[in-house]
């Protein structure tokens, strides 16, 4: 078939046609440089394999286009140097070929698409009709994707902005935290600062916000060493929200793999947002803080067959996403997005190594989070812990030296894959985070399972020299309750979110305290702020990596709402006013205590799993739980109902050293949890243990003390009902 002849010129002949030079099919995207002859240009580099013609479009600031051909071809990389073309300069290509839905073939030269290594976009996508690279309101709805819509839709979607790359990052110093020593926070970039009074009026909701010394000073204040921002790659709003006047607000729907999200920038959008979040970063790190990135390379935000052509579907269909293997007009979906990234792809796993090298050299991060990373792993079908993907990552020299947690699970048959990924990556532990919900809600048949999670899940972990950090810890994240909905609420109430309440998970293990939703009863209340407090001290005190959510240190509520992805508003929105709250305020504080306490004693963020063995003839173990009468925990007790438990923690002989090769020695610790709702008797372990116990922290008071009450060994220590206590061993 012959190729078409592209268009020399938009429409209306609008400006001069720069001329079309060879150019390099190395790097892809469109890369600013001089030239031959020292000419100052673009190069232009699309990977589009089975396509027959590619133009790059060109668009002046009143949105007038000019399109030029691409006509040379290497390695199925189109390319070409366009001299004159300048940073700031918005374009976009559009692709021919044939269109033919049943074998998967959907190229649509109407419609214009975001290049997939654009540095920087311009502009929202409304997603009119036009967008669609099918006819959407066809009448037979049966076949409605197949027949080819000719609408340009250049005039309805964003651009891709020409950027200029010269930051060497000379006067960046990064953190560096080891894992052991890591404390995450989740946060929104929007959400945390929104409502900041601290920050300027016209900086929130930004980068620059977010790199304000009100957000960094407070973030220091509390103690986390990283903070994993919900996704800033470009991403698009869903039709389905756009229809119901709501966005997509958690950003779980990315479109462009190299640009931070424009809406998130206050200098710009034609390339500021590229500086103006290297800014953020380099705050953050100048504040000893490390920058963990969010990110979706699973699906796109193209969704299924019905959904929208702006990038990848029109570049090559068959070439970018999984196609059903009996029906190629319809795609393999392990996400419940629509659509999956067909990973085994050499471009398309290039596609990603490169997007995640850029942001780690150029834009300065220290790792990410991979959401639905099962998904990533899937060879042909099934998840393969020796697929391309990782083995890809495990060795290459950049990436094998950041942070890499897992989401390890995708919707997919198999793909739940807890504890399966290799040495090389950390996991998010969701089986930590039902377990620690069922405790303290007295749902848990006993305490077997969380001695393992309290002690680092070496039942998952313990296996090819991975270690406790491997596991990180969590009782909320994003997506769920907040952990102050948690205890308010049992029953998910997301109404605002126009689906029926028939969204997110009813799953919640949370329980309200009796009463569902706020209450002015002041012993509900005071039960609730306690059971936050207990489940913040499980989490700081447990072994593995803690993962907080933003807002949860100052009793946050979603009004019980707990699938707010589409709430850009006071729903999601960090309320600042909580930390002068006289009922919540002293929570933040209790969360700084508790991370100063794992920054101090070695023995509560340990390298190594515990081996619950005495160490020498007159040794302690390492790790000793004890029952309710002071004894240690018989075979019996493990499986016994109830719901006290105490673990020891001996700081004599950690198996780590210092900087000098020298042994750590540390303090001991004896933590003590009560979920049952009376109160109960504790006795304290015996002299071997510790001659006498200080208390230094108990979570039924809502001020934060500190330690100088102390009781000799085999006191007969009481204990409320609901309640963790930790004391210091003394000898």
């Amino acid at each position: 078939m012959p190729r078409p002849e592209p268009a020399p010129h938009g429409p209306g002949g609008h400006g001069p046609v720069p001329p079309v030079w060879p150019g390099s099919p190395q790097p892809l995207g469109a890369r600013f440089h001089t030239g031959p002859g020292g000419v100052a240009g673009t190069n232009f580099a699309l990977w589009a394999g089975g396509a027959e013609a590619v133009e790059v479009c060109l668009f002046d600031d009143d949105g007038a286009e000019t399109r030029r051909p691409l006509t040379e071809l290497t390695h199925e990389i189109w390319h070409g140097f366009l001299p004159g073309v300048r940073p700031g300069q918005r374009y976009g290509y559009r692709v021919h070929g044939r269109w033919d839905p049943w074998t998967g073939a959907r190229w649509n030269p109407a419609k214009l698409l975001l290049d997939p290594y654009a540095r920087a976009v311009d502009g929202e996508y409304a997603l009119p009709p036009e967008a669609y690279g099918h006819v959407r309101d066809w009448p037979q709805q049966h076949i409605a994707d197949t027949v080819r819509d000719e609408r340009d839709s250049a005039p309805y979607v964003p651009k891709g902005v020409v950027t200029d790359d010269q930051d060497d990052w000379g006067d960046d110093r990064r953190p560096k935290t080891p894992w052991t020593d890591s404390v995450i926070y989740e946060l929104h970039v929007r959400g945390f600062t929104m409502r900041h009074p601290g920050i300027p009026e016209r900086l929130r909701g930004t980068y620059a916000g977010l790199a304000h010394p009100a957000a960094t000073g407070y973030l220091r204040k509390l103690g986390v060493t990283a903070v994993e921002l919900l996704p800033v790659h470009q991403f698009a709003h869903e039709d389905h929200l756009l229809r119901r006047g709501l966005r997509n607000y958690w950003g779980y729907n990315s479109i462009g793999y190299f640009a931070p999200h424009a809406a998130y920038a206050a200098s710009g959008t034609r390339g500021q947002q590229v500086g103006e979040f290297k800014q953020m970063v380099r705050a953050l790190h100048a504040a000893g803080i490390e920058v963990l990135l969010d990110v979706v390379y699973n699906h796109t935000a193209e969704g299924d067959e019905r959904g929208p052509t702006l990038s990848l579907r029109g570049i090559d269909n068959r070439g970018y996403y999984r196609l059903a293997p009996n029906d190629p007009r319809r795609y393999a979906d392990y996400t419940g997005c629509g659509n999956t990234l067909h990973v085994v792809q050499p471009h398309v796993l290039r596609l990603i190594t490169d997007s995640l090298r850029y942001w780690v050299q150029e834009m300065g991060v220290d790792g990410f989070r991979f959401d639905l990373a099962a998904a990533l792993a899937r060879s042909m079908h099934d998840v393969d812990m020796l697929s391309p993907f990782l083995a890809v990552i495990a060795q290459d020299p950049v990436l094998r030296r950041v942070k890499l947690i897992a989401e390890p699970w995708d919707v997919g048959s198999g793909g739940y894959q807890v504890g399966a990924f290799p040495p090389l990556w950390t996991e998010w532990n969701d089986r930590y985070r039902d377990t620690v919900r069922d405790f303290w809600r007295g749902a848990a048949p006993d305490v077997r399972d969380l001695g393992y999670r309290l002690s680092g899940s070496s039942d998952l972990y313990a296996w090819g020299g991975r270690r406790p950090y491997a596991s990180v810890n969590f009782v909320t994240a994003h997506d769920g309750f907040t952990l102050r909905d948690l205890v308010t609420y049992e029953q998910k109430h997301n109404a605002a979110n126009g689906e029926g309440n028939r969204d997110g998970t009813d799953d919640n293990r949370a329980w309200n305290c009796g009463t569902e939703g706020e209450t002015d009863d002041p012993d509900v209340r005071a039960l609730r702020r306690r059971q936050v407090r207990n489940m913040l001290t499980t989490l700081l005190l447990s072994t593995g990596v803690p993962m907080l959510v933003a807002g949860d240190e100052m009793g946050r509520t979603q009004g019980g709402n707990n699938n707010a992805y589409c709430q850009d508003g006071e729903i999601s929105w960090l309320d600042w006013s909580l930390l002068d709250d006289p009922e919540w305020g002293a929570l933040s504080a209790l969360a700084a205590k508790l991370i100063r306490l794992r920054r101090a004693h070695p023995v509560l963020r340990r390298k190594a799993f515990f081996s619950g063995r005495r160490q020498g003839a007159e040794g302690l173990r390492d790790l000793a739980w004890f029952a309710a009468s002071g004894e240690e925990m018989t075979e019996a007790d493990w499986y016994a109902p109830g719901t006290t438990l105490g673990m020891y923690l001996s700081g004599r002989d950690i198996p780590q050293r210092d900087a000098r090769g020298r042994p750590v020695r540390d303090e001991s610790f004896l933590l003590l949890l009560r979920a049952e709702p009376d109160p109960g008797a504790f006795t304290l372990p015996g002299p071997e243990w510790g001659t006498e116990y200080e208390l230094i922290l108990d979570t039924t008071s809502d001020s934060v003390e500190e330690g100088g009450t102390f009781y000799p060994a085999e006191t007969e220590l009481r204990l409320p009902g609901r309640s963790a206590f930790l004391l210091k061993a003394r000898t």
